[in-house]
């Protein structure tokens, strides 16, 4: 196969995997650290308008689930690139971090959590998906 097919199928295989250890996380999440008292968490307009009653607990689930998600991504990614396997794992982290600066917007958080999130969920764990698996010469998932 050619590199060039193996690394964008690499960079799919990474975002669609990375999603849905994503959302896996955050569809436990409320069994986990259940929500405030009358808030539906599957439901924006619940969750914007009761943003005030959430507790630094509340948002572990989501900082794990964005943190996790990134994670397997972006090992996946590098696992099955061909070549340039760190640039695809950050570019793995780069994609999930958009997703978490648009979520910025559409979800009023603490400041805390935005900068905590930010900065620590995407391309410190891009890295890591990437050194755990750019280094070995033979994948196991190819």
């Amino acid at each position: 196969m050619s590199p060039v097919i193996k690394n964008i199928l690499a960079v799919i295989a990474g975002i669609a995997v990375g999603g849905f250890v994503n959302s896996a996380i955050i569809g436990i999440s409320g069994s986990v650290i259940p929500p405030p008292e009358g808030v539906d968490p599957s439901d924006m307009e619940s969750l914007k308008a009761n943003m005030h009653l959430f507790e630094a607990r509340h948002f572990i689930m989501p900082f794990l689930a964005h943190a996790v998600g990134t994670l397997v991504g972006a090992a996946i990614a590098a696992a099955i690139a061909a070549t340039n396997k760190m640039k695809i794992a950050l570019g793995i982290g780069a994609f999930f971090l958009l997703g978490g600066i648009a979520a910025v917007f559409l979800l009023p958080s603490p400041t805390w959590f935005i900068v905590v999130d930010l900065i620590g969920a995407y391309f410190p764990m891009a890295w890591l998906g990437g050194k755990l698996t750019a280094g070995k010469a033979k994948s196991k998932f190819v």
